[in-house]
């Protein structure tokens, strides 16, 4: 080898090695590893104290199984044992508290942030009276429980008929502490949210700013912009928040592009703010933190029918609406194209971010395909419910087709809620698998790019330029799904429940939340609708979108349908 490529290849590897504090994508992967890690050492650090309660609880009610009903004893130590969660820590609490997003409002947006002892009072007048008189039911339901357990007791529980009598009467006190509880959660508390805010933005400010200073940003410039950015963020959040606006999908996620469009575009974004409108730098550091909630366990609790509807129609979406575009649409930018196609087929904004990276798609590319999407999705969170409701689909069915349809994970929660428990887990776990494909996806429109698109004639590319293009925050939401699935499964399934699904998510989820808010008002902030006009010009994006997700409805509902009800009815049995 000639002394220049020596050169060259020593100055390719020293690049290499500086990337990995240098570019955002490992930057990104660095702070949602600390973010993960502090919450893992916050959660565990209590959970020996929570296995010694759960044991307990466990004993007393292996104890009081050996009665022939379920006693008060039983049914309070359950209750105990469900109640214990790492979210509920003391450290890990006062952190989750700092995370909150202001408040639902409905005609005043300061009640979003602050509500006094006395607008508490004024808003709970009609509904505390019920709740104490439900209170009261429940005490006097308890003081008869415990009055018929004591008769079945005294006759050393062998008398059939004050056996039935006190599980009767258990019943009832049950049935009366569940309407105290629903009850009581009709009554709001007196909160403020300004001192959480500004703490958390003065935290994000000084963890952003690390990585600001090694991508070689100006630390002083960056903070003062990133404040901007989060007022903006929060303004969003505030307006996302309206009941009203809520109830029809017009959600923070929607605003904080709005209001960031509305700045570039009748303002004009000054320059000194693009100093923090590091839109990948946020993104990417929210889609590492998502690792955290896609865990593996889960995706197999539904098995084989949520990979078929997740894992086949997706690529087959995918590919069918990149090819349509091409040869049929003929749309002139093959990214646009490809990102789009990403976007409406995988999972939304997190997919397009992916896509974008490994074709290198223009950030204008990227702003269109993330509004469309947050469009339509803010539609179908609200009509699909009202059609499966009204053409009678079973719940199952309705959750499987929302999960593999609506591109944001959130919406997916709310729409599946909306039809009930049922479609809501399908739902969530469905999403869950497609999630998955991000990183598959990235990868194979990488090499696809590389080997085809980009690549000229006659030319042969190695795999170290599809190393290069492959987006590599991928690798750090791969590698984070991994770990928490590892650490979750092998706690077992009331452990895992109870230190990562309400543990280290509780702290993860919020934040991810916050980044991917900070991204969005990046994206208005940097996009001009002149630049972005161009890309509309005989609504070719539109078209693409909606002759897309109308394939993609079309055949997720029949993949579910043949899935759930034809192939594996005992599965959609156990659900």
């Amino acid at each position: 080898m000639s002394q220049d490529a020596s050169a060259i290849v020593v100055d390719r590897a020293k690049s290499q090695w500086s990337d990995l504090w240098k570019k955002e994508d490992y930057l990104a992967i660095w702070i949602g590893l600390l973010i993960l890690g502090m919450a893992l050492y916050l959660v565990f650090g209590g959970r020996q104290e929570l296995e010694a309660k759960y044991d307990q609880y466990a004993e007393v009610m292996k104890t009081e199984s050996a009665k022939p009903f379920k006693t008060i004893e039983w049914y309070e130590a359950s209750a105990a044992r469900k109640g214990l969660e790492g979210q509920k820590l003391p450290m890990v609490k006062t952190l989750i508290d700092q995370l909150k997003r202001p408040a639902r409002w409905q005609s005043n947006p300061l009640d979003s942030l602050m509500l006094s002892q006395a607008q508490a009072d004024k808003l709970n007048a009609a509904a505390k009276p019920k709740a104490d008189e439900a209170k009261s039911a429940e005490a006097q339901a308890l003081s008869a429980a415990k009055e018929a357990q004591a008769a079945a007791a005294a006759a050393s529980f062998g008398d059939a008929t004050l056996n039935a009598a006190a599980e009767k009467s258990i019943g009832e006190w049950q049935a009366a502490k569940k309407a105290s509880a629903d009850a009581a959660k009709k009554l709001v508390k007196p909160f403020n949210r300004i001192p959480s805010l500004i703490i958390l933005g003065i935290a994000l400010a000084l963890l952003t700013s690390v990585g600001a200073k090694c991508m070689g940003l100006n630390v002083g410039k960056f903070v003062v912009a990133f404040v901007v950015v989060y007022a903006l963020c929060v303004l969003a959040n505030i307006l996302g928040n309206q009941k009203t606006m809520r109830l029809y999908g017009i959600n923070a996620e929607i605003w904080s592009i709005v209001i960031g469009m509305l700045v570039a575009n009748i303002i004009g974004t000054p320059n000194w703010l693009k100093e923090g409108a590091q839109v990948e730098y946020y993104i990417k550091t929210g889609l590492v933190l998502l690792g955290a909630e896609v865990l593996f366990h889960k995706i197999m609790a539904i098995g084989i029918p949520g990979i078929f509807v997740a894992w086949v129609v997706t690529p087959i979406v995918l590919i069918s609406t990149y090819i349509f575009g091409q040869k049929v649409l003929k749309m002139p930018s093959r990214t646009l194209n490809i990102v789009i196609s990403a976007d409406m087929s995988v999972c939304g904004t997190s997919a397009a971010i992916a896509t974008a990276a490994a074709a290198r798609a223009k950030k204008e590319e990227l702003t269109l395909s993330i509004g469309l999407s947050l469009t339509f999705t803010a539609i179908m969170m609200v009509v699909m419910p009202m059609v499966i409701k009204a053409v009678g689909m079973p719940e199952v069915l309705g959750g499987a087709w929302i999960g593999g349809t609506v591109d944001s994970t959130g919406a997916v929660a709310a729409a599946g809620a909306f039809l009930g428990p049922k479609a809501l887990q399908v739902a969530a776990t469905v999403k869950m698998i497609q999630n998955v494909l991000i990183g598959v996806t990235a990868f194979f429109v990488a090499l696809y790019w590389c080997t085809k698109v980009d690549a000229q004639s006659g030319e042969r590319v190695g795999l170290i330029e599809i190393w290069h293009r492959f987006p590599k925050f991928v690798l750090g939401f791969l590698g984070v799904s991994i770990i928490f699935s590892l650490i979750s499964s092998g706690l077992g399934g009331d452990l895992g429940k109870m230190l990562v699904d309400n543990g280290t998510n509780k702290v993860s989820v919020p934040l991810r939340g916050w980044f991917f808010g900070l991204s969005f008002v990046a994206i208005g902030l940097t996009t001009n609708f002149r630049e972005l006009g161009k890309y509309f010009k005989g609504g070719k994006p539109i078209i693409l979108y909606v002759c897309g997700q109308s394939f993609n409805l079309m055949l997720t509902l029949l993949m579910a349908w043949i899935m759930f009800y034809k192939v594996f009815p005992e599965i959609t049995a156990k659900i």
